[in-house]
């Protein structure tokens, strides 16, 4: 059992950082010493009491990166020492999504069944006596995780640890929303609603699928210059206009975009996105997680014309285990510069300073 240090939110609210017990990984599981972990929005839902099926108390974080401390009995595909992102969404490789090529789904991931225990229904942590649940699995938000062998890629040893740790969800699931989701054509239009790091990777995504027209849409005026950085050729800001900014676009493009993502999580934007594709070929992606429980009316006029929504569940449509080491070489290879989408490096005690820096959209 490693004594260390976690941040555990006992209920919705604040997390405290505490030390916690975690104990060995049993057969199939890999012990992961977390180096680095992003802060993303899902964590934020989870902190506000808005995610789905999860259980508190829960030490949050599901975009890390580590080397594996110690493996359980069975475990092949990687060993002590190596260099590892622990998945929020897993790929088993034997479930009937798993072998479907056009699907990046696993029926063992969160949305089929809760992530909140492992596996086996037992936690490996504990906190004053009492049992910490996972989230999603990876619980990032500790010095040391236990995750099931099939919810970790294997990367590159030259990944440097605090960077590629963005590639656990945020920036594969928005490059990945244009290049698999969306499947942006060369020469196309397109426009992004929400400018956090899966909007900005959705840009990154949108200029290496070879859109000419890349039009970023959010009302923090802030992320513009980020944003024109990695490819946005228009920004623009919905609380400049007197009319609905789906309109704005409409007329910006002649017929609206052929591709539009939302990366908020608003039912308003969400719709406004989908109406501001063209209704006869376009394509609006859904990215942003609403509130547990939400619900959207649409007017079904908008899907009967032509247009298509999708949604992409984390990890923008990628196989998880097969891809993030792909991805991460592309990184090594400088095919794309997804430090930009890092603004900040605070110490682990800080993390509740992180999620103030989050919440002022900074």
């Amino acid at each position: 059992v490693i004594r260390c240090r976690a941040a555990v939110a006992w209920a919705p609210g604040k997390l405290s950082v505490e030390e916690v017990e975690v104990a060995p990984p049993k057969a199939g599981e890999v012990r992961i010493k977390l180096v680095a972990t992003g802060i993303c929005c899902t964590d934020e839902h989870l902190l506000q009491g808005c995610f789905p099926n999860a259980e508190f108390p829960v030490i949050p974080g599901h975009e890390g990166a580590g080397i594996v401390e110690s493996v359980g009995e069975g475990v092949t595909s990687m060993k002590p020492g190596d260099k590892v992102i622990p998945l929020c969404h897993p790929q088993c490789g034997e479930c009937s999504f798993c072998r479907n090529p056009e699907s990046n789904f696993c029926q063992k991931s969160h949305f089929s069944e809760a992530q909140n225990l492992l596996p086996d229904k037992t936690s490996r942590f504990s906190c004053k006596g009492k049992q910490i649940h996972h989230f999603l699995w990876v619980s990032t938000f500790a010095e040391y995780t236990v995750v099931p062998e099939y919810a970790v890629a294997k990367i590159d040893a030259a990944a440097p640890l605090d960077k590629v740790c963005l590639f656990g969800c945020g920036f594969s699931t928005g490059y990945g929303a244009a290049i698999n989701t969306a499947k942006v054509k060369p020469g196309s239009t397109c426009a992004v609603f929400g400018l956090g790091g899966i909007g900005l990777s959705v840009v990154m995504g949108c200029k290496a699928a070879g859109a000419s027209r890349i039009i970023a849409v959010d009302i923090n005026k802030d992320k513009f210059a980020k944003a024109k950085e990695l490819g946005a050729t228009d920004c623009i800001n919905p609380r400049d206009f007197q009319k609905p900014i789906q309109e704005v676009l409409t007329e910006m493009t002649g017929q609206g975009v052929d591709y539009s993502f939302e990366a908020i999580g608003h039912a308003d934007t969400m719709i406004a996105a989908l109406a501001s594709s063209n209704m006869s070929t376009g394509v609006c992606v859904m990215i942003g997680e609403l509130d547990s429980g939400s619900e959207i009316s649409i007017d079904p006029t908008l899907l009967l014309t032509g247009r298509t929504w999708k949604g992409t569940v984390v990890g923008g449509s990628w196989k998880m285990r097969d891809c993030i080491p792909k991805l991460i070489s592309g990184y090594l290879e400088k095919k794309f510069n997804s430090d930009t989408l890092i603004t900040h490096t605070l110490p682990f005690a800080k993390v509740n300073e992180g999620f103030e820096l989050l919440r002022a959209g900074k």
